[in-house]
């Protein structure tokens, strides 16, 4: 069996050691070196891990026995790390939501197109067993037309970043581009674009520096509307107490023309439970049903989820095929991100760049 060495830069995130796991537990996988310009961090990384190290991540790309890096940079890094990798030859994946700014995603993915290297992100919701089964009952018609979305990520506090100096670049919005919209709002907008099978055409939004009165946000609020007509809310923020169970407060909510979902996703859990009522006549499971959802136990960064989204990239990439999250839809995500920084900044409607 062919497999694809990888390598991982940057280590100076929460997420960067999450992802060997996933890669062990992948056959077709083997991560041969990963890179970190903190000596001190990179020898701790070594001396957990025993993979080779390099302080230069462009020593990694000089491997030929590489073939995917995934890059975990700040966010500002993260266009110059990609144009490099892909004029090394490698395939990669940025760790979501790729840059800083969208115009950082555009040279990502000029520079990849031209290499003819592969370019994704970890939008693991798509991945997960529930989201799964709620894009089927949408796509079944279940719901019939989708003319309203909710979605609330409620997250730790944003100090959580500083401590042991792991990633406190997050906390500043010119390395990091913004706060809890940009850092996690994107998961739940590539989601509803998903869903949808459509793009924002315009947002609104609002952001408090309050709680932690910091460079970044930390409650941000967006409504957005797409092409169909179909809106949107977005609650998104550092602000649950540490006493929070498992630390976040999730919700996705869809309503139809025909039905309704609801679902609190059990974040670091293994069941979880989807509320649908549905006025379908072919709704076998209705009109009022609870769907429990059991997924498999994993270790790493997503659980399960981020294991079939590494998986299926690997897979494409193996297979001449393209990912089933590409960067243009990193790109749309940041780019209603920065819709809604605008509108909070400027009070206005704003239209949402390339949705025409």
């Amino acid at each position: 069996m062919k497999r694809l060495g990888v390598g991982i830069i940057g280590f100076h995130h929460l997420h960067s050691l999450d992802y060997l796991p996933h890669f062990d537990a992948i056959a077709r996988t083997e991560v041969r070196a990963v890179a970190e310009a903190d000596p001190a961090y990179l020898a701790r990384v070594c001396g957990q891990t025993g993979i080779d190290g390099y302080e230069d991540y462009n020593t990694l790309l000089a491997r030929e026995d590489i073939g995917l890096v995934v890059i975990l940079l700040p966010h500002a890094e993260c266009p110059e790390a990609v144009e490099r990798a892909a004029f090394a030859g490698k395939h990669v994946i940025v760790e979501k939501p790729m840059a800083d700014t969208s115009g950082g995603i555009l040279r990502m993915i000029a520079a990849t197109d031209k290499a003819g290297v592969t370019l994704s992100s970890p939008y693991c919701w798509r991945a997960h067993p529930a989201s799964r089964k709620i894009k089927a009952l949408v796509d079944r018609g279940m719901l019939g037309q989708l003319v309203a979305l909710e979605g609330r990520c409620a997250a730790g506090s944003p100090l959580r970043y500083m401590e042991d100096g792991i990633s406190p670049w997050l906390n500043r919005r010119a390395i990091a581009g913004g706060g809890p919209m940009h850092n996690l709002g994107t998961h739940w907008i590539d989601l509803f674009r998903w869903y949808l099978k459509d793009e924002v055409q315009q947002a609104t939004g609002m952001v408090s520096h309050l709680q932690h009165r910091l460079d970044i946000e930390d409650n941000s609020f967006g409504i957005v509307k797409f092409r169909s007509g179909a809106t949107a809310t977005l609650d998104i923020s550092y602000s649950v107490p540490k006493a929070y169970p498992a630390g976040r407060d999730l919700f996705i909510g869809l309503r139809g023309s025909l039905g309704t979902v609801s679902w609190s996703p059990a974040w670091g859990g293994t069941a979880d439970e989807v509320f649908v009522v549905s006025d379908h006549p072919d709704f076998a499971d209705g009109p009022q049903s609870t769907l429990r959802i059991a997924s498999e136990a994993a270790e790493g960064y997503g659980g399960v989820s981020g294991r079939v989204y590494l998986e299926e990239t690997v897979n494409a990439i193996l297979d001449g095929k393209p990912p089933g999250i590409s960067g243009t839809d990193g790109l749309r995500a940041v780019e209603v991100v920065e819709a809604i920084y605008a509108s909070a900044e400027t009070g206005r409607v704003v239209t949402v760049a390339d949705c025409a």
